[in-house]
């Protein structure tokens, strides 16, 4: 079921500033010291802190793809990217979603693709395992939606191998099925410059010619099965993708010059400076080409400006180089300054200081953002999760931040706490949860039509943001009911989406460790006493969970395979470990032997500089689809946890 890509962490691994283990496991105080002094050194001047958020190969391939789409290719850059690739392969010659997950056939092809424009040789060993291995799963035609649309825009496949999407989808009205208003943030920045790339057929410059023509069962041009259905749903919306490319020669060309300016106008008004388009690498890169597409010359400002906001995703190191995903400054701030906070308010106030008078400068007050079609007459509040993206603010990173300021018991956070608040209670969803980014976004059927293969098409409600949410809202429900119906819905949305075994599903952390940790952690700040069900039953399983060597882990294939690895892992991580301990603790559980066991784990594995170091992903970007490694999270959980701990020790 798993590669070899990842087996038990050991000293090789990790860096050479980081090869010891504290020397004295016992001393809580002196772990605590050391971690938090590792976190104050990385402050950011103006107060911020900023990780590397690491995805896996594809977005790194997409790069050098786009260099070669332009024609504009960076040999040194090229080869950096090309170092890193070779060295996440797996032992079958795939490459994973995640370290140490099964092979994926869409990203492989990327891949092998990207090493190919890079100049690696077909016949070298690892080009020939990475071909054998996507020829074993039915080819490159068996790639996802996203991987096939740029097979065409290379024209390695026929556009009639990718579903149909017409620019005039721009100009459907917003009673019909499918309207840009219904589908997630995340799918609506990627979508609208993709209609235009599709629509006119893009082409690349390809300058070295590179195909992989060798990557195909039987040649693209015979293929005929790149929509396999799924459903009878499915079924209809592929007879809708085949009457739309019958009738495409009778749409008017004034109709289509409509559309197009219609998509150029929408993704202009949001293209977001040098933090780009959604503040996410694909919808960038598509606008970015679909600028340039659409006849705007490369020195004009706001193409030279979406160029830079590609670029400033870069991580370049001395022998390689990855592309991220986006950056995640506001949610990094918010969780190192609870930790610290967690450990010392009065000694880390000046530090606490700088990051909320940073982050006050960030919150979205009055912006347009897409979250008002559907709540026009509420003010705005929240946080974006970005350095700027203030068409979309991020509901979970607002609940977070607004709680961290209520819980510094710093002065001239009022204000912004409140705004927030309010905000947070009006982008609650019918069935009293929260979206990401969008209120009562489940129009389910759409995923299942053929753009959707990836099923992430959508952003309803999930128990992890809203735990988040009831937590600020109890918090600062003290003089103020107003909140206080919100959050009974809150917690009743909350209580009905517990497993049997007493755990939550986690959207956006692997993953019902996550979702239980983030419930306990909210349902602390409420009025349910500990005796309640969710607690007794939450705990219970976080403790059946725990490994022989005193941590927790889980893997992401839990995603995957529910049953088999709900709350498990091959060995225990620094992050999740610490997400059962605060867990634990939020349910009344501090002197219990499992808590005790999980800090002697943190304990033990904290390295000489403070920190840890855990090598696998820690979230979902969309669950069996996209992964994340937060880099940040092996370092501010595991401290925040320890201080936790201590405090409820010493207040016991």
């Amino acid at each position: 079921m798993f590669t070899d890509a990842t087996t038990e962490i050991n000293t090789r691994d990790l860096p050479s500033s980081a090869t010891a283990i504290v020397a004295k496991p016992n001393d809580l105080n002196k772990t605590i010291s050391k971690a938090q002094d590792y976190l104050l050194k990385l402050q950011q001047p103006d107060g911020h802190w900023i990780f590397e958020l690491e995805a896996d190969c594809t977005i790194p391939s997409e790069y050098i793809m786009m260099m070669h789409y332009l024609g504009e290719i960076d040999e040194g850059l090229q080869a950096k990217i090309a170092n890193y690739l070779r060295s996440r392969q797996s032992e079958d010659g795939s490459y994973p979603l995640f370290t140490g997950g099964p092979g994926d056939i869409s990203g492989s092809v990327k891949v092998y693709y990207a090493l190919k424009m890079a100049g690696d040789s077909i016949d070298a060993p690892h080009m020939q395992k990475l071909r054998n291995y996507i020829l074993s799963q039915g080819g490159a035609a068996r790639a996802n939606v996203f991987t096939r649309i740029a097979l065409a825009m290379f024209e390695q496949l026929p556009w009639r191998g990718v579903p149909y999407i017409p620019v005039e989808i721009m100009l459907l009205p917003k009673w019909f099925p499918f309207h840009l208003d219904k589908v997630s943030y995340w799918s609506r920045t990627v979508m609208v410059p993709l209609f235009v790339l599709c629509s006119e057929k893009a082409t690349a410059k390809n300058p070295n010619k590179v195909d992989i023509l060798e990557l195909f069962v039987v040649h693209p041009d015979k293929e005929k099965h790149y929509f396999p259905e799924r459903t009878a749903l499915n079924k209809f919306f592929l007879m809708l993708d085949k009457l739309g490319r019958v009738t495409r020669p009778l749409i008017p060309q004034s109709m289509h010059r409509k559309a197009l300016d219609r998509a150029q106008d929408w993704f202009i008004e949001r293209l977001n400076g040098e933090d780009g388009l959604g503040g996410i690498f694909p919808a960038m890169v598509n606008a970015y080409e679909a600028m340039l597409l659409l006849g705007m010359p490369k020195d004009h400002e706001l193409v030279v400006t979406a160029r830079k906001a590609i670029d400033k995703l870069l991580v370049i190191n001395e022998h390689d180089a990855y592309c991220q995903p986006c950056l995640s400054p506001v949610w990094d701030t918010g969780l190192t300054a609870l930790a610290l906070q967690e450990v010392d308010k009065n000694g880390n106030r000046d530090a606490l200081i700088r990051a909320y008078d940073w982050l006050k400068s960030k919150q979205l007050i009055d912006e347009p953002g897409d979250w008002q079609v559907t709540k026009p007459d509420l003010e705005g509040g929240g946080w974006a999760f970005q350095y700027a993206n203030p068409h979309y603010p991020d509901v979970d990173d607002t609940g977070l931040v607004a709680f961290a300021m209520a819980d510094s018991n710093l002065p001239e956070l009022d204000e912004s706490i409140h705004r927030a608040t309010r905000w947070i209670v009006g982008m609650q969803s019918e069935n009293g949860g929260y979206g990401a980014f969008d209120v009562d976004n489940t129009y389910y059927y759409l995923n299942e039509i053929p753009f959707a293969d990836h099923g992430a098409l959508l952003d309803p409600p999930t128990v992890d943001v809203t735990a988040r949410c009831a937590m600020l809202m109890a918090r600062v429900a003290k003089g103020h009911d107003e909140y206080r119906p919100a959050l009974q819905r809150t917690i009743d949305y909350i209580r009905s989406e517990q497993e049997a075994d007493g755990s939550w599903f986690g959207r956006w952390g692997t993953n019902y460790i996550y979702g239980t940790w983030s419930v306990l952690l909210g349902l602390e700040q409420t009025d349910v006493p500990k005796t309640d069900p969710m607690y007794v039953n939450a705990a219970r399983w976080l403790k059946s969970v725990q490994r022989e060597d005193g941590g927790w882990g889980e893997d992401n294939f839990s995603y995957h395979d529910e049953q088999n690895f709900r709350g498990k892992y091959r060995f225990s991580t620094a992050f999740q470990t610490a997400w059962a301990i605060i867990g634990l603790i939020a349910a009344g559980e501090a002197h219990s032997p499992e808590v005790k066991a999980g800090v002697e784990f943190l304990m033990k594995t904290q390295l000489t500089d403070g920190s840890w170091n855990d090598k696998c992903f820690t979230a979902p970007g969309f669950p069996r689809v996209f992964y994340l490694k937060y880099h940040g999270y092996d370092k501010f959980f595991p401290l925040w946890a320890l201080a936790k701990y201590r405090n409820a020790i010493n207040n016991s």
